[in-house]
């Protein structure tokens, strides 16, 4: 039986009416964008089309894997044919547990609003617990459309976790540690995927040229992946529509080639479908347990299948790993291990060898192509990543370039291009051969899967409210499987295992300083803000010259009057007709729609003119170049004042509703996280009572809104703070290193928020400041 909608139910939702109604011409191509969605989601046709096109996007890492593997596994040849059946037995079973079981059928489903990667299961946590490192979310963020989480009971095993996670504050470090290893390694792979891959595929002209010097395939390689990372800016709708039929293809041509080379050399290897081999196998000592790192490449880019789910439903993804991917991969592998055993001295270029004559140059072009598609998913998915990253406050900020009118999810970050092509080239260049990039390669791949283990045991309880027994059985088998593989991969580390490692902990380091500097900064401004007593007692002037115009205060805090206001109305005499306080705040959601973004509430009495905006953002959500957020803002602020004078003339005869919620600023006052605009009543849409309000209150109304443009046409004031952090006398060696050199260095090469958001030179005021940690 339903519950009965209250009058605060009715009121809300009468709300929500007007606002999308005065903001109609807003939110009019992103409804319908939506509709589209819904109207087709359950159509069998489009999950098909869906399906083909994912090949492109989601599976070009895993499908090149048969290009490395057997020469990964057997860099010193093979000695003994049941060490090829072995070895496949190992592939058979590792495709089956981790990729088609683990990934596609349950991690998948551990997605936040069709978003994946690691920061989409630490959002999803971050919804059900009080996990975030910067307490700055209120309860109005929770009424959000994006905002979709569960209810549990207090006394459930949840509620228990949930209290677990949030009692200390060295467990959500640790969790947020966690997240961002995983997520260096995630940029590793953006670095060692188109090493790897394109090395290989362009390896297959010095086997039709034996005689060829490496060079010359080392310089073939750099090449192709200067081209390659030189085309990013263009973004990958531009050629997207290639990438499917390349890979499509691809998987076809392994798929026909593996079955023609498993009926002409060697049909004994079926017997590696049985997993007693892999026992004998490992039983063969260290030499067979460290070739492990080899056949753990043919799992690379499982990984890159949560990641890139963005584009694609699940249920898409499912249908092309089970009927295309999955089939064409295992008799790719059986075909090569059916050639390698009646050719025991082709094992290292196993691929290229068992390629008919007829077919060798298109399977080397294609090769290519395959693993040119293959680098551009992990490279557009490190983008995604550290976009992600940027939006939780771990990463310095960087320009972000939208590349597609069509999918939000399309970016290019210029910087980061850079670095990752110069460090590819480094690694091409350096270990000149597979056998190294393959060890290094496999420790990244390793780890990410170790973290998001880790990190779906809380989701299985927290989030899905699993049963203790189901998350104990995935978390062991997945452990099983991924410490196996880990114990083989940390043998080679002197043999290029060391890259990825060096790497993560670059990132690891600069990701973790900022993120310090940035919740030390949040924290300092939080003890440091002005009470509504002090802005009280200023009187309606504020003490000080009002003159024309409006000022938009930056601050972090999303309630109270931030210090850097009594910094700078302290130092200087005077100060706006308007002051509006702005907070821009990312919150644990992939988006925020737009009609649902900005926060609106009055601070003291009218006669102050005094506003707080809170402009909300999810991880994915952009700053486009072509959002005017100057005119956002004052949009959102003229809109408060008209629902705000109607709301006071319709509400004014109703003891229990209030213009502003009592609680709301008051509790934030008394220390409360986060921040949130003010509650608004409005009757429903229609009434009688909608309409008296409307005539009531045009007269004031108007002469506000009169105001405020006169206040805009007399200028506008962005007022940013530069705060300054520095370490306090007498602090520990690493944390000077960190604060007053590595963060210091850090703040100083990225870009500033007047530049992300747009904000024209000749209207920005940088107010300093300096605080000690």
């Amino acid at each position: 039986m339903a519950s009965p909608r209250t009058d605060e139910d009715t009121t809300k939702g009468s709300m929500w009416v007007l606002e999308q109604k005065l903001d109609q011409p807003m939110d009019e191509e992103a409804g319908r964008l939506s509709n589209m969605y819904v109207e087709k989601k359950f159509s069998l046709l489009l999950v098909l089309r869906l399906a083909f096109q994912s090949l492109g996007v989601v599976f070009g890492d895993l499908g090149t894997s048969p290009l490395y593997v057997f020469y990964n596994t057997f860099p010193e040849g093979v000695d003994d044919d049941e060490d090829v059946i072995g070895a496949l037995s190992l592939i058979i079973y590792s495709l089956t547990l981790v990729p088609l079981l683990k990934y596609v059928f349950i991690v998948l489903r551990a997605n936040d609003n069709g978003q994946g990667g690691t920061f989409a299961l630490y959002s999803l946590l971050c919804r059900y617990a009080k996990v975030k490192t910067i307490p700055n979310q209120h309860r109005t963020d929770e009424e959000l459309t994006t905002y979709s989480r569960r209810t549990f009971d207090e006394n459930s095993l949840a509620a228990k976790i949930k209290r677990w996670l949030e009692a200390d504050a060295y467990k959500k470090n640790a969790l947020l540690v966690l997240v961002l290893i995983g997520t260096c390694m995630v940029i590793g792979d953006g670095i060692l995927t188109p090493a790897i891959s394109v090395l290989s595929a362009a390896g297959g002209i010095k086997v039709d040229h034996p005689k060829m010097s490496n060079d010359v395939v080392i310089i073939v390689a750099v090449v192709i992946l200067v081209g390659l990372f030189s085309m990013q800016h263009y973004g990958t709708d531009r050629v997207g529509w290639l990438f499917a039929p390349i890979v499509l293809i691809w998987f076809i041509l392994i798929g026909t080639i593996g079955f023609i080379n498993l009926l002409k050399y060697d049909r004994s290897v079926l017997k590696a479908f049985s997993p007693v081999y892999i026992v004998h196998y490992l039983r063969k000592g260290r030499r067979s347990w460290t070739s492990l790192g080899g056949v753990l490449l043919s799992i690379t880019g499982t990984e890159a299948m949560f990641a890139d789910l963005s584009h694609f439903p699940v249920l898409s993804i499912q249908i092309a790993f089970t009927f295309i991917v999955f089939p064409c991969l295992l008799l790719a592998y059986t075909g090569q291990a059916a050639y390698i055993v009646e050719n025991n001295g082709h094992a290292a270029d196993a691929f290229y060898h068992s390629i008919p004559d007829s077919m060798y140059w298109p399977m080397v072009l294609i090769a290519t192509g395959a693993a040119v598609v293959a680098s551009q998913a992990t490279i557009s998915a490190t983008f995604s990543i550290i976009k992600q990253s940027l939006a939780l406050g771990c990463f310095p900020r960087v320009k972000v370039v939208h590349t597609s009118k069509k999918f939000m999810g399309q970016i290019y970050i210029p910087d980061i291009n850079w670095i990752l092509m110069v460090l590819c080239i480094a690694v091409t260049a350096g270990f000149k051969n597979q056998s190294q990039i393959g060890n290094a390669y496999g420790m990244a791949v390793v780890i990410v899967m170790l973290v998001t283990t880790l990190l779906m045991i809380p989701i299985m309880l927290l989030v899905w409210q699993s049963h203790w027994v189901l998350v104990a059985l995935f978390t062991g088998l997945s452990l099983l499987v991924e410490l196996t593989y880990l114990s083989a991969v940390l043998f080679k580390v002197d043999q290029g295992g060391w890259v990825p490692l060096v790497i993560a902990s670059a990132f690891l380091t600069i990701m973790y300083v900022w993120h310090y500097g940035t919740a030390a900064r949040y924290q300092f401004e939080l003890h440091s803000r002005v009470s509504m007593a002090w802005i009280l007692g200023l009187g309606p002037s504020l003490g000080l010259v009002r003159v024309p115009g409006i000022g938009f205060v930056y601050t972090d805090l999303a309630s109270g009057v931030p210090p850097i206001f009594s910094h700078f109305i302290t130092n200087l005499p005077a100060i706006h007709s308007v002051v509006v306080f702005v907070c821009i705040k990312y919150l644990p959601v992939y988006t925020v729609p737009q009609g649902e973004r900005f926060l609106v509430r009055r601070i003291g009495p009218k006669s102050f003119r005094i506003f707080r905006c809170v402009a909300r953002y999810g991880y994915r959500d952009l700053h486009r170049k072509d959002e005017n957020f100057e005119a956002m803002l004052f949009d959102s602020l003229t809109l408060f004042v008209r629902l705000e004078a109607m709301m006071e003339e319709g509400c004014s005869e109703t003891s229990e509703y209030s213009l502003y919620g009592h609680h709301t600023e008051r509790s934030l006052e008394n220390g409360g996280g986060g921040g949130t605009a003010g509650d608004c009543i409005v009757p429903a849409v229609g009434s009688p009572a909608l309409g008296q309000a409307s005539r009531g209150s045009m007269t004031e109304g108007g002469d506000e809104l009169e105001f405020l443009n006169r206040c805009r046409d007399a200028g506008v004031v962005h007022i940013l703070g530069n705060t300054m952090v520095r370490t306090r006398r007498g602090s520990g060696i690493l944390k000077k290193v960190a604060i007053d050199y590595v963060y210091a260095f850090l703040r100083k090469v990225c870009r500033e928020n007047s530049v992300i958001f747009h904000v024209p030179h000749e209207s920005l005021l940088n107010v300093g400041q300096i605080f000690y940690v």
